[in-house]
């Protein structure tokens, strides 16, 4: 069982944040701790306050996991201001320096509020995405971190690129926010591997938490020892499998279906089936 580390903020309607990692580590098998760094007041509308925890206390909580549980990986969402920021990626160097961080850059909630203060984003820059084994930024994102407009898939190809200058081993880009019958990803490494990910748009309001749900996909799947291809392509496919049969609550923004099956991909069957 995979232990995943989770550090992000929670979702008081559990469509997002903390309650959608949860729910998605354990689905596909591992084991999720966590460490709160916001509670969120928020609903399929928007979100309606947020109150952040302090530094020190989102810090205790990542030591009482680190050091009797323990971690495969980690996966690093809302973090809110530069403070927490610093303090997370201290103690992630100095109790987890070779645990594999994903981090999802959250930085505006889907209806607009904004999750992470502007000052921080030079701290994310220069503190946690450096450390990252994955970052998985949304178009918006990618843009905010680059500065680079992002209006097609050649400009997605591109702005990953230039997000793997900025230090992380891989990045995953995602296009779900430009037009077009189907959704494209560019997952881009360190080693030079370039692949290209594409599946069908479904056209619905079920959409909160995706980022979320994706992130902390791919984390269970490096806890549980796939490699990257293998974590992204299954962890795309349930978050497709996710929307698809998202259960439509809320009247604005649903929340994703996250108890659904889902088969590890023909690449991870046939190694298991080698194996034995």
């Amino acid at each position: 069982m995979g232990r995943v580390l989770i550090i992000a903020g929670s979702d008081s309607s559990g469509g997002a944040g903390i309650q959608a990692d949860v729910k998605t580590v354990t689905m596909l098998g591992g084991y999720a701790a966590t460490a709160i760094t916001a509670l969120t007041a928020q609903n399929t509308l928007g979100v309606l306050a947020v109150e952040p925890v302090s530094p020190d206390f989102v810090a205790l909580q990542m030591e009482a996991v680190l050091t009797d549980i323990g971690a495969d990986a980690i996966k690093i969402g809302m973090l809110g201001d530069a403070r927490i920021v610093e303090r997370v990626a201290a103690t992630c160097r100095r109790l987890a320096p070779m645990v594999p961080l994903v981090l999802d850059p959250v930085m505006v909630a889907k209806g607009g509020a904004r999750l992470l203060e502007p000052t921080a984003t030079r701290a994310l820059v220069s503190e946690l995405v450096p450390m990252a084994a994955l970052l998985t930024p949304n178009v918006p994102e990618a843009e905010a971190l680059t500065g680079e407009r992002v209006t097609d898939e050649a400009a997605l190809l591109r702005v990953a690129g230039r997000l793997l200058l900025l230090g992380p081993s891989a990045v995953l880009v995602k296009g779900g926010h430009l037009e077009g019958d189907h959704v494209v990803d560019y997952l881009v490494t360190a080693d030079g591997e370039v692949e290209r990910f594409e599946s069908p748009r479904i056209q619905t309001r079920s959409t909160h938490g995706t980022g979320c749900t994706l992130a902390s996909a791919i984390a269970a799947g490096i806890a549980e020892g796939l490699t990257l291809m293998d974590s992204v392509r299954r962890a795309r496919s349930y978050v497709f499998e996710a929307i698809r049969t998202a259960p439509g609550l809320g009247s604005g923004h649903g929340p994703l279906n996250h108890v659904h099956p889902l088969a590890p991909p023909a690449s991870v069957r046939k190694a298991r089936s080698d194996a034995n």
